[in-house]
């Protein structure tokens, strides 16, 4: 069993599509100023929801490698 500050990094989303055409509704007609501002709330928003520094700063350390 994965310990649960395990990152899942193959797709988990029951929607991806769906996801991903939300996501980018969501930035239409913003600005990239209000593009990056929008993405900074949702990664806040996100964190907050996993609430466990560990998986973050896992998740921080992929993404700066590009995984």
């Amino acid at each position: 069993m994965p310990d649960m500050t395990d990152l899942i990094l193959t797709p988990n989303l029951d929607d991806a599509d769906g996801f991903y055409a939300a996501l980018l509704a969501a930035h239409e007609g913003l600005s990239k100023e209000e593009s990056d501002a929008f993405n900074a709330r949702l990664i806040l928003i996100l964190a907050n929801h996993i609430g466990d520094n560990s998986v973050l700063e896992k998740a921080i350390g992929t993404a700066k490698k590009g995984k």
